[in-house]
Formats: structure tokens, C-alpha cells, sequence
């Protein structure tokens, strides 16, 4: 949410903060609206007060024997017209509130302007791209290790959707585990384990409502079902004053998640970049105003590692105003190299988002003892890292000539031993 102080304050700011966004100027429409809101605003106030000092007068113009008939119909006439007043006010309130839910966080001053992805810029580029003859996408390789099962999941749920069985599964669930412990173990993280469908609330709170409800599954009783486990973990510090001695609080999650893909048709559609249903491990950080941008860099540093102990080469990138998402003011991806696809694709997505999901959740910090005015907290999540996408480009790296697929060192503690994953007999 916007801080609409500050677009009164510098409104001239605001517009060319959203026209890096790609919008037109839209304070105008703001401030009008937010003068329309105040002026019903004084009036109720004044008619009120009017109401009130012409109720005593009647009292006394009675009391001293007068005629208050006419105090009566002014009286009746303020009546009559506060609910109109009142109405102005909640529908300019209510246009303010949807317009400024709908817009999305100012970017960072250093985030590079640009319309898509073209214009993310590199940060580093770590590890060397192994040399395989003739690579298979993870696809491939799956289906001819008979651990892979696309129309077996097509039968059961449709497209988007993936069997896995033996060694695949196995090896997924190794990755799930390997990050927990790494991010619990080594980067300070506390393990949660959020509820998997929440609220309208706690979707609003970290903004994938009211703007994106059509990428998201809603069940028959009104709760919607988790695109990432950035929604529970961030909503666990709304409506809250936290200590400043307390943070950084930093959370981390393995769940399921589950997206509609409602704007990827034609994308991906075969094997299992982009699913209705995938692994994730999330890490969420909340932090005093001053110590998130330190914290982006430490939590994008948490993720890279996770790759960096698998031997997967990757890259980091900073995204352009015009490819970041709603709730982010700068955000890193962390793209995995994936043989198949001779490409580097993304495997993880680390944002600052700044107050500006604090504001939605009400999440706010002072130091403790004392009566300072309270802040609104920083908020910020990445994937650590996505688990799906990890457990491809494990196949796609670490295969062999055979279509085997070597168990990478860091996971065999969690295969129990297991080196290779073979195809099955």
C-alpha cells in the first residue's frame, strides 16, 4: 500500500515513480479523490457540530419560553442531510482505498528503468556450464528413466501437473530437506510450517489480492490456497508492534504452492518449469526500515548458496522496473543454467518490498521500553530455493551419457548414499 502522506506531500514524486512503472500520472486522480473524501469529511463535522449547539439552543429557547420551531427544521434539515454527507464520504474513501490497492510498490532509486526483461542487467555469474554432447531437457531424461510421468498426472488433474516415482521422488524430496537444514542450520532462519490456505486478509496483506485473483485457486469455503509461502510467514507479523531489538525476524517454509498460470498460455507446456502445483522453499525477512537493503543482499546471498552447494551454475540479475513484481521495490532472480534449454532460467526471486506490504498488514517497530511513535517494518522474501526447478536442473547437469543422473555430494546424505539414479527395470 502507498503512503498517501507522501503523495500530498511530493505529488510530483509519486508520478514519476509510477511512470518508471510503465503507468500514466495518476496523482490527480489520487489527491482528488482524497480532497473529495476530507471536504465530506469537514462537512459531517461541521453539520454535527452545528446539529449539537442547535439541540442545546432548542433546550434553552424552550426553557426561557421562546418558539424553537425554527431551530427544530434546521435541526431536521442537518438530519436529513448527514446521510448524504456520509454516504460522499465512504464513496470517496472506498474509490481512494480500490485505486491505491491496485498500484503497485515505487521502485528503488538504483533499480535500472526499462519496459521487460530485456533490460535486467547482471550482477555476477557463478560457476562454469558443464560440457554434455548432446544435453536432454529434464523431460527427456525423466520419461526415459520411467520416474517421470506427465500423462499419468494429465489423467488424474489435467495439464500442469506431474507424476514423479522412485528416485525422481526421492531426489525432490532431498532438495526440500537440504535447503530447510541449510537455512536453519547455517543462515539463522527459523523453520515454519504455515497453514497452506488463508484468508481474503492475509492474501491483502502481502498484495496478491484484490489485484491478482485470477492467478490464484479459491476453495468452496472462501479460503484461497498458497501461490508461496511468502503469504503465511509475512502475515504472521501484520497487525503487530515488534520490537526493534527482535529483528531481523527471519522465517523459512517448505510447502506446496499452487498458481493458476492464468497469463502463461503457450508457456512452458511441456515438463515441469511452470506448474499448478510445485515445491518451494520460502525465506521471509522482516527488519527495521534501515536494515532491509543490507538484508536483500544477505537473503539473495542465502539462495545462491543453495546452488553453489549443489555445483549448479547460475547467474544473478537485477530486474528493470518493467519486469519486477507488484509488491517488490528491487528485486534479484537468481537464474539456474539448464543444459537442455542452452539457457539460464529462474529458480529464485529475492525482493525488497520495502513498508510496503506493512502498510496492508498494519506491521509495525519501535524500541522496546519505550513511547517512541512506532514505524512501519520492511518486509522482504525469496525462494530458497524453488524445489522443481532445482530438481531440474539437477537432472539436466548432473546427466549422463546413459540418461542416468549422478546424485549431486550435498544430496546423498538425504538418498541414503544413493549416487546414481538409473533407469528403472
Amino acid at each position: 500500500m502507498l503512503d498517501l502522506r507522501a503523495i500530498r506531500d511530493d505529488s510530483a514524486a509519486f508520478d514519476r515513480a509510477m511512470a518508471r512503472r510503465g503507468l500514466e500520472p495518476l496523482s490527480a486522480t489520487v489527491l482528488g479523490l482524497d480532497a473529495r473524501r476530507r471536504a465530506a469529511q469537514t462537512t459531517l463535522q461541521e453539520l454535527q457540530q452545528r446539529r449539537n449547539e442547535a439541540s442545546k439552543e432548542i433546550g434553552a429557547v424552550r426553557k426561557a419560553g421562546g418558539n424553537a420551531d425554527a431551530l427544530q427544521a434546521e435541526v431536521a434539515t442537518i438530519k436529513a442531510r448527514l446521510p448524504e454527507v456520509e454516504d460522499e464520504e465512504r464513496s470517496a474513501g472506498a474509490e481512494l482505498e480500490r485505486l491505491l490497492t491496485t498500484l503497485p510498490n515505487p521502485p528503488a532509486d538504483d533499480v535500472p528503468d526499462g519496459p521487460d526483461e530485456t533490460h535486467n542487467v547482471e550482477v555476477r555469474r557463478v560457476g562454469t556450464p558443464p560440457a554434455i554432447a548432446k544435453p536432454l531437457e529434464h523431460f527427456d531424461l525423466g520419461e526415459k528413466l520411467g520416474l517421470m510421468d506427465f500423462s499419468g498426472a494429465a489423467a488424474l488433474s489435467g495439464a500442469r501437473f506431474t507424476v514423479l516415482r522412485g528416485g525422481l521422488a526421492r531426489l525432490e524430496r532431498a532438495l526440500g530437506q537440504f535447503m530447510l537444514d541449510l537455512h536453519t542450520t547455517e543462515h539463522g532462519y527459523t523453520e515454519i510450517n504455515p497453514p497452506l490456505m488463508v484468508r481474503d486478509a492475509t492474501m491483502f496483506g502481502t498484495g496478491q489480492l484484490p489485484k491478482f485473483a485470477e492467478d490464484l485457486f479459491q476453495t468452496t469455503s472462501g479460503h484461497w490456497l498458497i501461490p508461496t509461502a511468502e503469504v503465511p510467514l509475512t502475515n504472521l507479523s501484520g497487525d503487530k508492534i515488534i520490537d526493534l531489538e527482535d529483528m531481523p525476524l527471519r522465517l523459512t517454509a517448505l510447502t506446496p504452492c499452487f498458481r493458476a498460470e492464468a497469463g502463461a498460455a503457450g508457456k512452458d507446456t511441456r515438463g515441469m518449469i511452470r506448474q499448478h502445483q510445485f515445491w518451494k522453499v520460502e525465506m521471509v525477512s522482516i527488519t527495521g526500515p534501515e536494515q532491509s537493503e543490507a538484508e536483500h543482499e544477505r537473503m539473495t546471498q542465502c539462495a545462491e548458496t543453495v546452488l553453489t552447494r549443489l555445483g549448479l551454475p547460475f547467474r544473478t540479475i537485477v530486474l528493470c522496473t518493467g519486469d519486477m513484481g507488484f509488491s517488490a521495490r528491487k528485486t534479484y532472480d537468481i537464474e539456474v543454467w539448464l543444459p537442455g534449454q542452452n539457457s539460464y532460467r529462474e529458480i529464485s526471486s529475492c525482493s525488497n518490498c520495502g513498508d510496503f506490504q506493512a502498510r496492508r498488514m498494519k506491521a509495525r517497530c519501535r524500541p522496546r521500553g519505550t513511547k517512541e511513535n512506532t514505524r512501519f517494518v520492511h518486509t522482504l522474501n525469496g525462494s530458497g530455493v524453488a524445489v522443481g526447478r532445482a530438481l531440474i536442473a539437477v537432472i539436466e547437469n548432473y546427466q549422463q551419457p546413459d540418461g542416468s543422473v549422478v546424485v549431486p555430494e550435498a544430496l546423498r546424505p538425504y538418498m541414503g548414499g544413493l549416487e546414481l539414479i538409473s533407469r528403472v527395470s
